[in-house]
């Protein structure tokens, strides 16, 4: 049975492009949701697709971006497959198939590429804030509490972890309201 995954990232996204794709390419069954793609963890759509998988299906994605972002989370996913005896194959990238050995080789390529793209995505939005920050352009978020009613707590003797639980609030926040 061919098995389909679809994912994107953000709910104002749509799965329609893969969802098609993976219909045209003859799943009988299609797993989808809209969660970030930078873990394997907390997307319970790809859990249910391994789940369902059986012996001998194969499990079908229109990309390997939408499988993994990191090649720890692509290994570790096809690994799973491996020992439950399903294949995977990837659509649009069609050397991606792991019942050939040329087609592992391919995928290790594939995924040690995209775990790169994110470090670099990750090193340009890093250097970006860096220069903003320096020319005075970002200043972070904007503190979520109200650091006069913490400062205020403070000063009437309370502990941090009573004022957290009194603004319902991380300690964590209660701190860096103090320091600021």
């Amino acid at each position: 049975m061919l098995v389909g995954y679809a994912r994107v990232s953000s709910v104002g996204q749509s799965l329609d492009i893969q969802l098609d794709a993976l219909k045209d390419a003859g799943c009988e069954k299609v797993f989808s949701e809209k969660k970030t793609g930078t873990a394997a963890d907390g997307r319970q759509a790809l859990q249910d697709a391994l789940d369902f998988c059986r012996e001998g299906d194969t499990l079908l994605v229109t990309r390997l971006d939408r499988l993994a972002r990191s090649s720890v989370d692509l290994h570790n996913i096809v690994a799973k497959l491996e020992t439950k005896g399903v294949r995977f194959r990837c659509l649009q990238q069609s050397g991606v198939d792991t019942d050939t050995g040329m087609g592992k080789l391919v995928l290790a390529i594939l995924g040690a590429v995209a775990a790169f793209e994110t470090d670099i995505r990750k090193e340009r939005q890093r250097e970006g804030i860096d220069k903003a920050k320096a020319n005075g352009v970002y200043k972070g978020r904007k503190p979520s509490v109200d650091v006069e009613e913490v400062r205020k707590l403070k000063s009437e003797g309370m502990r941090p972890t009573d004022i957290a639980k009194i603004l319902n609030i991380g300690r964590a926040s209660v701190y860096r309201a103090l320091e600021i």
